[in-house]
């Protein structure tokens, strides 16, 4: 009886540490699903997204990312589509509100958000498509693709459809600045070298002080959240994006500075609505970095 007890134990102590690890990994699972239930997946057969594709590709990373080939001309990580100039864009600036500071500079990873949002290519236009044999250079749609919903041309251009209006066109003067230095300029590293120490402070006093920190080995910027560790860059923050950029009549022209891009406000693998990197209650999004 005694042996009996003892193996039933041992086989009843296994089956609760499977049942554990089970537990476990269905539970990954749910924390990582992330990009797959948002309306980033325009993979087939997504109806959790009101465009999708119904033939094309079950695949999700693809319209964004490759692996391989990627391209090179926007600072967006392994871009797998074509990008507009940053001319062919009217951006918001003095000619829309004279309280605005900072210069313009649109050649950031803005342009990447853009190439969907600006509704001037199809959302599965990519350089290096699904599977072997689909490299374009100049970046190709999908064959076979067919795409589904209301904010979407038929053609896989977004639109915009009733009080929805993520395609943003390439008129962005009724948007948030984006390509701007942030704080109206004046924070630096004071050359071109990005590990040389942060210097300088906000021309604008709106605004909160960005923090700064090497991460990787280059001098990063970003502004802290409630809802991040102060003092440590984390995608609960408000993210700053590093160039040195040519800006006529700035004494900080062709150092590395600061500057707010779309995703600064927002991360595109966010579950939480529209994607803002934290959840606007109370205008903690705008209140992050506007000091009103």
């Amino acid at each position: 009886m005694f042996k009996h007890t003892r193996e039933t134990r041992r086989l009843s102590g296994r089956v609760a540490k499977m049942i554990a690890v089970a537990a476990l990994a269905l539970g990954a699972v749910g924390v990582h699903a992330g990009i797959a239930n948002t309306k980033h997946n325009l993979g087939a057969n997504n109806a959790v997204n009101e465009n999708y594709m119904t033939a094309g590709t079950t695949e999700i990373c693809v319209f964004c990312h490759t692996p391989h080939a990627s391209n090179t001309n926007v600072k967006a990580p392994l871009w797998n589509k074509p990008v507009a100039a940053g001319s062919s864009y009217t951006t918001y600036t003095t000619a829309v509100s004279a309280t605005i500071d900072g210069s313009v500079d649109m050649s950031g990873i803005s342009l990447a958000c853009l190439s969907c949002h600006d509704g001037t290519q199809a959302m599965d236009t990519m350089i290096n498509k699904p599977g072997s044999g689909g490299y374009s250079a100049a970046g190709s749609t999908i064959t076979g693709g067919a795409w589904t919903g209301a904010r979407q041309d038929g053609t896989g251009k977004m639109t915009n459809a009733g009080e929805f209006i993520a395609m943003l066109g390439t008129d962005l003067t009724n948007d948030h600045p984006v390509g701007i230095q942030y704080c109206g300029g004046g924070v630096s590293t004071g050359g071109a070298d990005t590990t040389a120490a942060s210097q300088g402070s906000c021309r604008d006093a709106d605004f909160n002080a960005p923090q700064n920190g090497l991460i990787g080995g280059h001098r990063a910027w970003w502004v802290d959240t409630a809802a991040g560790a102060a003092g440590t860059r984390q995608k609960t923050d408000m993210i700053l994006y590093a160039r040195a950029p040519t800006l006529a009549g700035d004494l900080t022209s062709g150092q590395h500075q600061p500057f707010v891009e779309c995703a600064s406000c927002h991360d595109p693998h966010s579950e939480n609505a529209t994607f803002l990197r934290i959840q606007n209650t109370q205008s903690a999004v705008c209140l992050a970095c506007h000091n009103k």
